[in-house]
This record gives C-alpha cells, sequence and structure tokens, in this order.
C-alpha cells in the first residue's frame, strides 16, 4: 500500500514536471503570459492614472479643500494602491485562463491517448495540471506584485507595513487557488485550441469590469452588479484591495483629521472609500473583509466540487467515447471467418447456403473444417435437424481445411 501510493506521488509530480515543461519552453507563449499584467500596469501609469487623480482632486474642491503636497502624496498612494491591487485580481484570473492552454493542445494533439493508456490514474493525471497551473498563476502574480512594491517604492508612496505584506502575498495565494480552480473547470470543456484562444479573448476582456478591477462596482447596473455577485474574482479583488489600501487609508485620515485638523475630514474618507468601492454592497447588504472571506471560501469549496464531478474530462480524448458503436447487421449465414484468412494461406471463400446438398455430406464438411463454416452453420451440422444448411468448401480452400469426400474415403 505504502509502495502504491509513492508511485502515484512520483508520476504526479513526474506529470507536473512534465506540464511546467511543456510550458515554460514555449518562450513566446510565456512571453505573453508575462506580458499581460505588464500591460495592464503601463496602460494604467501612462493613461489612467491621471484621470484617477484628477477625479479625486474634484472630490476635493467640491468640498472645499485644497489640497498641498502631502496631501497629494497621500492621495496618489490611495490611487496607485486601489488600482495596482485590481491588476492583481485580474492578473491571478487571467493567468490561469491564459495556462490552461497546455491541457487543451494535449487533448487536440492526443497527447492523453498516451496517458490514458499508459498504467496511469486518472486522478493523478488530473491534479497534475491543477498544481501546474496553480504554480505558473502564482510566479507570474508573484512577480507582477514585485513590480507593483518596486514602483510604489520610487514613487515614495510604500507605506505598506510587514503585516501588510504578508496580508498581500496570504490573499494573492488564496485568490490563485480561486482562479485555478473556477479556469479549470471552465477549461475542461475546451476541446481545441480554436476556441480556448476565443475564451480566453472574449473572457479576459469582461472579467475586468465584472470584477470591479477597471472602475468601482457602484458604477455599474443593478442588475450588472447582481451577476458580479457570483463572480469568486469580485471578492478576491475586494480583499486584495483591503490589504492594498488599509494603511494607505489609515495614514490619509490621521493627516486630515490629526494634521489638518479638518472639519470635514470624515466625510471626505467616507467619500473615497465609496467612489473607489473600498466596501461591497450587495443587495442592499454591505460585504466587509470577514464575508467577502467566507465568500470566497465558498465559491473554492463549489469549484472543488465541481472539478472532482467533472474532472474525467480533463483527461478526455478526442474522438474517444463520443463515437456510437453500431452493431453492424450482418447475415447470420454469412461466416465470421470467411474474411480471416490464416497466416501464410489464401483467404477462404465464402460460405454459400445450398439445400441440393445432402445433409450428411454438409455436417461432415463442418465438423471436419470449422473454419470453413460460421459458427451457426456448425451447430446446426451438428444436430439432426434435417432443415441443416450445409457448407461447401471452395475450390481455393486449402487441402488440410477441406472435408474428405467419399472416394478419399
Amino acid at each position: 500500500m505504502q509502495q502504491n501510493k509513492t508511485n502515484v506521488l512520483s508520476v504526479f509530480g513526474q506529470l507536473t514536471r512534465r506540464h511546467l515543461l511543456v510550458f515554460f519552453k514555449n518562450k513566446i507563449r510565456l512571453f505573453y503570459t508575462l506580458l499581460v499584467p505588464v500591460i495592464i500596469f503601463a496602460v494604467y501609469i501612462f493613461f489612467l492614472r491621471n484621470l484617477e487623480l484628477s477625479t479625486v482632486q474634484n472630490t476635493l474642491y467640491r468640498m472645499g479643500i485644497t489640497p498641498n503636497d502631502s496631501l497629494n502624496q497621500y492621495i496618489g498612494t490611495l490611487v496607485d494602491s486601489w488600482m495596482l491591487s485590481g491588476i492583481a485580481a485580474l492578473s491571478t484570473i487571467t493567468v490561469a485562463l491564459q495556462t490552461n492552454t497546455v491541457f487543451v493542445e494535449d487533448k487536440q494533439s492526443g497527447v492523453n491517448r498516451d496517458f490514458v493508456s499508459s498504467p496511469i490514474r486518472r486522478g493523478a493525471l488530473i491534479g497534475s495540471y491543477v498544481v501546474f497551473n496553480f504554480l505558473v498563476t502564482l510566479l507570474v502574480c508573484v512577480v507582477y506584485l514585485v513590480i507593483c512594491f518596486i514602483y510604489l517604492a520610487c514613487m515614495q508612496e510604500f507605506f505598506l507595513t510587514f503585516v501588510d505584506f504578508l496580508t498581500v502575498l496570504g490573499v494573492t495565494l488564496y485568490a490563485t487557488i480561486s482562479s485555478t480552480l473556477m479556469t479549470v473547470f471552465l477549461c475542461s470543456f475546451i476541446k481545441t485550441e480554436g476556441t480556448m484562444a476565443s475564451l480566453v479573448a472574449v473572457f479576459s476582456t469582461a472579467v475586468g469590469f465584472l470584477i470591479g478591477a477597471y472602475m468601482p462596482l457602484g458604477m455599474l447596473p443593478s442588475w450588472v452588479q447582481t451577476i458580479c455577485a457570483f463572480i469568486p474574482g469580485t471578492y478576491a479583488c475586494a480583499l486584495l484591495r483591503f490589504s492594498f489600501m488599509a494603511t494607505p487609508i489609515a495614514e490619509l485620515e490621521h493627516y486630515i483629521v490629526e494634521v489638518m485638523q479638518l472639519a470635514n475630514g470624515q466625510e471626505l474618507i467616507s467619500e473615497l472609500t465609496g467612489s473607489f468601492g473600498y466596501n461591497l454592497e450587495f443587495f442592499s447588504v454591505t460585504v466587509g473583509p470577514s464575508y467577502q472571506t467566507l465568500a470566497l471560501t465558498v465559491f473554492n469549496l463549489v469549484f472543488l466540487a465541481l472539478n472532482i464531478a467533472s474532472g474525467r474530462k480533463l483527461a478526455d480524448v478526442l474522438g474517444v467515447g463520443k463515437m456510437k458503436h453500431k452493431k453492424s447487421r450482418r447475415d447470420p449465414d454469412v461466416s465470421e471467418h470467411s474474411e480471416l484468412p490464416l497466416a501464410g494461406q489464401a483467404p477462404l471463400s465464402a460460405s454459400v447456403r445450398t439445400e441440393d446438398v445432402p445433409s450428411e455430406q454438409g455436417g461432415a464438411a463442418c465438423q471436419s473444417s470449422p473454419l470453413a463454416c460460421g459458427p451457426s452453420q456448425a451447430s446446426e451440422a451438428k444436430s439432426d435437424s434435417p432443415r441443416t444448411s450445409a457448407c461447401v468448401p471452395s475450390e481455393e480452400t486449402p487441402a488440410a481445411l477441406r472435408a474428405p469426400s467419399q472416394e478419399e474415403e
């Protein structure tokens, strides 16, 4: 028993290593997988950052607050933390989705046929695909987080404590698990690379808005917000924002209330947190970080059960198990062995029905040469029924298989 478990773990590790090698060997795919979060990050820095800052500036002017350099730095930290955390949550989904192209290629190319025909447990094969997806997604997201921390440090906006840093890593790990389970289940129904490419293009574009990465969910229609409530990435994005923005918001509140001593300081903080979607609200109920974690856990358990139930689709091979095997309708009097020649011999001729040949000769022929007759005829020849049909050997039938004639006897 212990040896079997060791063998299963060894095969599991080798399969996971194989998937990783296949993924990293394709330099173009690796490059574009790493490039997706970086491109979104660059678009924000060069195009969207000033737009977000101007929105906050308008809020300050509307409330009669004139910002100084220190306040602008705190506002910049808040805006950058909000957007970078949203991109991090989005990256866990898009990277996990693109990583699934490996097992889709295995399906289409028939590599899974080798796995299925070999003595490999299907559970080990399915688990290797899931763990491979998780490792690649986590690696890319950690690389992106390093880029974010470097950017915040260069902009002198790095206010995260050590506890915040660990919280960000933990939430990223948990969000990666959620994205892996969700995308693996969705992609298990995909069978061709073309369909997979279309899914990646459409889903990656829409999911950024549906989880609130690009814009607060409060700006979306109510029916869209209802849909967003049933997407795990929504809660992962909210948790990442909480871990990124908790300290910057506290620093901003301290500066406005204690240093600037603004009378409407708390009102400004509420306005900013509400406009940035810091707290989720579904069905007129505010969902805090504890309930966000609970909701994400429920979704993880649901997708884990769905992956277990439909996990066989990950190991499916195109064309296997899908064709309906129809029974061929053969004439019961036609021999099943007439089309199968013996090794080194000429093909046997098909048997024919004759009622003119005496049953005794037919019975003798079938008893002496069963291969020259069909199974039904051989059984009839052994019976005493007067309606037994005879099997007449062809002239091409080898002499060793022919029934002896009366003269030879």
